[in-house]
């Protein structure tokens, strides 16, 4: 891709994520919304393979879609509130239909069916953008209208995404694929304590964007991008692959890493609202996701287990690894100690 182009389309992507952030307008929100979709568009399709125009063009129709949605649900609220303030969503139609806008814009169940395959079309970088950078402006959208939104909805489509994300992630061997069913999982976690405790939900979004863009950038360093390649990585990068592991294990929730903290604190909120049920389903599905990390834990750190595939060991590289990838993985791992600062906090 050209430079200025790549350039243009950053900047555009910084200029339409940071107007939808220090919006009060529905309107800038939504122009916001529309400057980061076009955006991202070039840098989906610039390697011009029909798998990329694909991605691009489905990525294109969704986002579109849940734009117009968000145009209408602002415009039925001015309708009715004779207002544009975002902070002030008090129509009950205009709060569903946004809230389906923003699970369209997410990839939140049941509307994630085009997100696993946009990923698997893009770059590992670019789908790093997607799983990230890319959901900022929407999950903000939520939290500034926390207040308003029917917690019915967003508690249903935060278990059927952790059904979907752990289900559905059981029998895939591309990274990508599982990584976009993990989003949709985490997204879940995300979605059912929005409404109770909204910092809670952020703190959770900064979390899951830290280990995430450890794990893309970790896989980044080794070129892999399914399973049967991962196998063969440990005679590469042994020390990469080691951190890999912790990190998977981080992203799956377990203790004392740092992916524990948003779990606990999510699951110790719900029980203070009453919702030990909720609670209980979230924990038990949780295990669902646990075991594809495991998977790909056990892939990343086995040498090579009996398998019908060929494939040659790898050399050592000379490339030395990006710093950024440490500096994310030893967050990913190691924050946990912070948890009594969080909780005066939250």
């Amino acid at each position: 891709m050209n430079p200025q182009a790549k350039l243009i389309c950053t900047i555009s992507l910084l200029l339409g994520s940071t107007l939808t952030l220090s919006s009060n307008h529905w309107i800038m929100a939504w122009a916001g919304l529309e400057i980061n979709t076009l955006a991202i568009l070039p840098l989906i399709a610039k390697s011009h393979h029909p798998r990329s125009i694909e991605a691009a063009t489905k990525y294109f129709l969704v986002q579109a879609a849940a734009s117009a949605l968000v145009l209408f649900s602002s415009m039925t609220n001015a309708w009715h509130t004779g207002q544009w303030d975002i902070t002030q969503l008090t129509c009950p139609a205009s709060c569903l239909i946004l809230t389906t806008a923003i699970a369209m814009k997410l990839g939140l169940a049941p509307f994630h069916f085009w997100f696993p395959e946009v990923l698997q079309g893009w770059s590992l970088i670019t789908g790093l953008l997607l799983s990230t950078a890319m959901k900022l402006p929407p999950i903000t959208l939520l939290f500034m209208t926390s207040q308003s939104l029917n917690p019915t909805p967003l508690v249903i489509m935060a278990i059927l995404s952790a059904v979907v994300g752990g289900w559905m992630g059981l029998n895939q061997t591309q990274t990508r694929k599982i990584l976009a069913f993990s989003s949709i999982s985490h997204l879940g976690w995300m979605t059912i304590i929005l409404v109770y405790s909204p910092k809670l939900a952020l703190l959770n979004f900064y979390l899951y964007t830290l280990m995430t863009a450890a794990v893309f950038l970790a896989l980044n360093s080794i070129k892999t991008l399914k399973l049967s390649t991962l196998m063969t990585t440990w005679a590469k990068t042994p020390t990469l692959s080691a951190m890999l592991m912790l990190t998977l294990l981080s992203l799956a929730g377990l203790p004392p890493l740092t992916g524990f903290l948003p779990k606990w604190l999510i699951i110790q909120e719900l029980t203070k609202q009453s919702m030990t049920p909720a609670a209980t389903i979230m924990a038990l599905l949780s295990l669902l996701s646990l075991f594809f990390y495991l998977r790909l834990a056990y892939c990343a750190t086995i040498t090579l287990p009996p398998h019908t595939t060929n494939h040659m060991k790898q050399w050592h590289i000379n490339k030395p690894i990006n710093p950024l990838v440490a500096i994310l993985v030893t967050t990913s791992l190691t924050l946990l100690p912070i948890s009594p600062m969080v909780l005066a906090i939250v």
